[in-house]
């Protein structure tokens, strides 16, 4: 873990070690993150579709889980029609 210090105009240099292994390179920008009690440094890439294709490539497949959950609620849809018309015809 690397230990830097803040200067007098809240600059802190990212170690050389750190800037290499995450190929942050002069005029790159960062982002700092604030997660309630801790900071990230976060590089943001060139291009973030691109960085994010295939982000999810292997994992349960979305459109699959919206398409089930659209089914099961127009069943409950269609029973709820069927419980209306029978009610109807009975009165």
């Amino acid at each position: 873990m690397a230990t830097v210090t803040v200067s007098q105009k809240g600059w802190v240099v990212i170690p050389k070690e750190i800037r290499q292994r995450y190929g942050i390179r002069p005029g790159d920008k960062v982002q700092f993150v604030d997660y309630g009690g801790s900071i990230a440094i976060l590089p943001v890439p060139e291009d973030p579709i691109a960085s994010g294709y295939g982000m999810l490539k292997g994992g349960p497949s979305l459109t699959k889980a919206l398409l089930e959950e659209r089914r099961r609620e127009r069943k409950l849809e269609e029973r709820k029609m069927e419980r209306w018309a029978a009610r109807k015809e009975h009165s």
